[in-house]
């Protein structure tokens, strides 16, 4: 009795143990969670996942940092621009896509995103309708650039003196962002309606969308989770000189598919920058408890054509290339002479940093960044951080440019960033505790078979010094 329990014992701990170590190699359990991430991550009316899409509930808040300009007149003179950092002014971002359609039998989904922001005081350095900024004149400088050696120089000419117009401007945080009527803008409105009067960086971009986007809703594939194939009723940009520059990748950087590797790149289209980049795998951590991969910006996306030549798309026009961390994108803003780059050009070719004093490029407060979980491929964390510069030259055509040296001038950034609400982190990590439990079952028999292996070397070894205890007793009796 004793020989069969000792066998059945061992029997059960070697059975244990290669089933563990099987389940491990055929990663058994850990297929069975992934294939439930995977239905689980579809756009489909009533689920968890299209409602926290359709309207997510992580508060988003954009922040406006202002360069104020104190040096003009020896700007003007050619030397080195002086300018001060103002912020941040900061406005709550509701974001709700409506409109929402299913197409194609539910593996597409179009929708509109207006996006409306409430200004936060106790969350800002001052009130925008009361503080001033010194700042470039985007409208004079852009009328320049406009006419410049056309029959219209002089007429522009005339009306920059009447209006008494100059290269920088003084003006409310309020009217940069939200909008102002420009009289040199009004009276080119009178004859070409096509331009807009009213000048703000954000102007018409409160309480409004960018347009209509179409998307995949990931049933037929979870790669294709939210990616965006249509903008604007087109598959394809206009603005770029190539293809590739022109292609419409990936999502609107608000979500992505599940089971994200450390290798794969993610891909955005921002029409803020107008084009798609690619971010890519940076470091690990947590947040809110939950683990994330960081991904940032590949040095590819904004570097110049000797390191990237696949760029020279974005080179408008051709073989015009401002340098590494710098995009000219007038084409997508009616010409306006408007640069992006990250905040206080980090990243990007020193010689942009030197040309302005006040720059100070630093990575913990100048780098976008996302923080994705890689299971569920939610974003916990993220911050989008993009600086509008203004192509400033020389023009012997127009005296109010003065002796001023070519720059790219920093007039503003900003910091649109997101962090995860505690009720969605606490769900999240109940999600992950179950796929965690799911994923521990092989652990389990192992720990199982380890025991039961135990208990067998030890009622193995028992049994043996029984036996000779035995034997001893037998030869001593004789």
């Amino acid at each position: 009795m004793k020989s069969l329990c000792l066998v059945t014992v061992g029997v059960l701990a070697m059975t244990l143990l290669i089933a563990s170590i099987s389940l491990l190699v055929a990663h058994v359990f850990q297929t069975v969670v992934d294939l439930q991430v995977k239905q689980g991550t579809v756009l489909k009316n009533g689920t968890e996942t299209f409602e926290a899409w359709e309207d997510p509930p992580p508060p988003v808040y954009m922040q406006f940092y202002f360069f104020n300009l104190t040096n003009p007149l020896e700007v003007l003179q050619g030397a080195t621009p002086l300018v001060e950092e103002i912020g941040p002014y900061t406005y709550r971002e509701y974001r709700p896509r409506v409109h929402v359609q299913f197409l194609d039998n539910g593996t597409k989904v179009s929708a509109l995103n207006p996006k409306t922001y409430v200004f936060e005081p106790e969350k800002s350095v001052g009130d925008p309708e009361v503080d001033l900024i010194r700042t470039v004149n985007i409208p004079a400088v852009t009328a320049m650039e406009w006419t410049r050696s056309t029959p219209l120089q002089f007429a522009t000419e005339v009306l920059l003196l009447l209006y008494q117009e100059s290269l920088f401007t003084v003006r409310s945080v309020h009217e940069l962002l939200w909008g102002y009527k420009d009289k040199l803008l009004s009276t080119i409105h009178v004859l070409h309606p096509e331009i807009d009067p009213v000048f703000g960086l954000f102007s018409k971009m409160n309480g409004t969308d960018d347009g209509e986007y179409v998307f995949l809703s990931g049933e037929t594939n979870y790669l294709n989770f939210s990616r965006i194939v249509e903008w604007k009723g087109k598959e394809s940009l206009s603005w770029w000189t190539t293809e590739a520059c022109n292609m419409i990748n990936g999502t609107d950087g608000t979500s992505f598919h599940p089971l994200i590797s450390k290798d794969e790149n993610i891909y955005i289209f921002s029409s803020d920058f107008c084009r798609s980049l690619f971010l890519v795998y940076d470091s690990s951590g947590a947040v809110a408890g939950v683990p994330t991969f960081r991904f940032v910006p590949s040095s590819m996306v904004f570097a110049n054509t000797s390191v990237n030549p696949a760029n020279a798309g974005f080179c408008v026009p051709a073989g015009n290339c401002p340098g590494t961390g710098v995009l000219n994108v007038s084409v997508c803003k009616q010409g306006a002479p408007i640069f992006l780059s990250a905040p206080h050009f980090y990243q990007a070719d020193p010689k942009f940093v030197e040309d302005i004093e006040g720059m100070h490029p630093r990575k913990e407060y100048h780098e976008t960044f996302l923080d994705i979980n890689p299971l569920t491929g939610l974003v916990l964390q993220a911050a989008k951080r993009m600086q509008v510069n203004v192509h400033v030259r020389k023009l012997p055509e127009f005296f109010e440019t003065g002796n001023i040296r070519t720059l790219i001038f920093p007039g503003m950034y900003i910091n649109e960033s997101v962090l995860i609400d505690e009720a969605s982190a606490s769900k999240l990590r109940h999600v992950l505790l179950e796929a965690s439990v799911v994923t521990g079952i092989p652990f389990v028999i192992m720990a199982l078979g380890i025991v039961f292996g135990i208990v067998f070397i030890v009622l193995a070894c028992r049994s043996q010094r029984i036996t000779e205890e035995g034997g001893e007793v037998l030869i001593d009796s004789e």
